[in-house]
């Protein structure tokens, strides 16, 4: 399976408006449709490595997405004769459960819920949600062996359920034993590893090193950085994200605390967002941001409305049909380069997560947007452009 080596796109109106070199990485042009295959391939890679997988032995993997990552997984299973259950919230677009259940993935749909909020859980990173996943694995068959990235968290579901035994219950299971794999993204080291050892050095030779500048991820920032230390490394964050605060937290006062985390002060209903895909709403760092978080020079907030123009801006200037992250990230490219008051042909990458064509219910749907209250109008990116420092 041809994943990687995605060409850089140079995206011409904002460059020739600004007077510098926009450039995004195709992401989109991977079998999956995202930069997520990377990860994926990664992470079952990994995992077969250290023997925590082994193909066609009716293993299962399991992850909790907004839809993306999920997709990238049960297309790499499939190929790698894996089984997947994707547990999503039940407010993503309805195309992206459609693309996994069509992948022959078991979706399972959860109400999404504010990090305040204690009667519902994201299935994501805490050790609530991974029990979730393991009380599925047990109740889909008492054979399963259910293993993470990082460990083994047992071995005979059924054995167990009766009670402990006396021997160590952690013992190697048998090679053809079907096994429950927790993929674990935002915790999991070939999350990280996937860019910094891929994306970072294909975006370094494909631009020369001639790069001032990049807006995106931890990882690809920090090879980035290894290899020119004066890059600026840029993370665009959606409304009801709490990266940015954490961000600016960090470089313009040093410190890893915002008064607006502060145990009580969180409002109780997060902002919603219509960009799915990026930004995290709680306030504990996963250990792949710890790795990358050092690097990172500045963030910029993108609101809806700024996204949602960015992507009809780009149609009607570039032919470029993309969805709501990569969205993000070129108005956070724009908002960099006249923040520093580039135009000498400095060159800024970013990366374009995905297409449109996973956004066309909500993001690209206008009658989702105006009762949404989320304008559409290409002017905020065209007065972006031009107004004054």
């Amino acid at each position: 399976m041809h994943i990687g080596n995605t060409p850089l796109v140079r995206i011409n109106s904002l460059s020739n408006a600004l007077g510098v070199e926009i450039l995004g990485k195709a992401e989109y042009l991977n079998p999956g449709g995202s930069a997520k295959d990377r990860v994926a391939l990664r992470t079952i890679q990994d995992a077969e490595k250290q023997g925590l997988l082994y193909p066609n032995t009716g293993s299962r993997i399991f992850e909790g997405t907004v839809g993306s990552t999920g997709i990238s997984i049960a297309t790499i299973a499939k190929a790698r004769g894996y089984n997947t259950t994707i547990i999503m919230p039940d407010d993503v677009a309805e195309e992206k459960v459609k693309a996994l259940q069509a992948l022959g993935a078991d979706v399972q749909r959860v109400g999404p819920a504010s990090i305040v909020d204690r009667k519902q859980v994201r299935i994501r990173k805490s050790r609530t949600q991974e029990t979730n996943i393991l009380n599925y694995i047990e109740a889909a068959s008492p054979e399963f062996v259910t293993i993470t990235s990082d460990r083994v968290q047992g071995v005979d579901c059924a054995a167990q359920a009766n009670g402990p035994r006396d021997e160590d219950p952690v013992t190697k299971p048998s090679v053809t034993a079907p096994r429950g794999f927790f993929v674990d993204q935002f915790e999991n080291r070939s999350n990280f590893n996937a860019h910094y050892d891929g994306t970072g050095p294909e975006i370094w030779r494909q631009i020369n090193g001639h790069i001032d500048a990049f807006v995106s991820g931890a990882g690809v920032g920090r090879f980035l950085k290894s290899k020119k230390e004066d890059i600026k490394v840029v993370l665009a964050d959606p409304e009801g994200s709490w990266i940015y605060n954490k961000v600016q937290c960090r470089v313009k006062f040093e410190v890893m605390y915002d008064h607006e985390e502060a145990e009580g002060t969180k409002r109780r209903d997060q902002v919603d967002t219509v960009v799915e895909g990026i930004g995290i709403n709680s306030p504990r760092l996963s250990r792949n941001l710890q790795l990358g978080l050092p690097i990172i020079d500045d963030a910029f907030r993108i609101t809806d409305a700024e996204a949602v123009a960015m992507s009809r801006y780009l149609v009607h200037h570039d032919g470029l049909f993309l969805g709501s992250s990569s969205a993000c990230n070129l108005v956070a490219c724009v908002k960099l380069v006249r923040e520093l008051g580039w135009k000498d042909k400095q060159a800024v990458v970013t990366i374009l997560c995905d297409s449109g064509s996973k956004h066309h219910s909500k993001f690209w749907n206008d009658d989702y947007l105006h009762d949404a209250n989320i304008p559409i109008d290409m002017n905020i990116i065209g007065n972006l452009l031009t107004e004054s420092v």
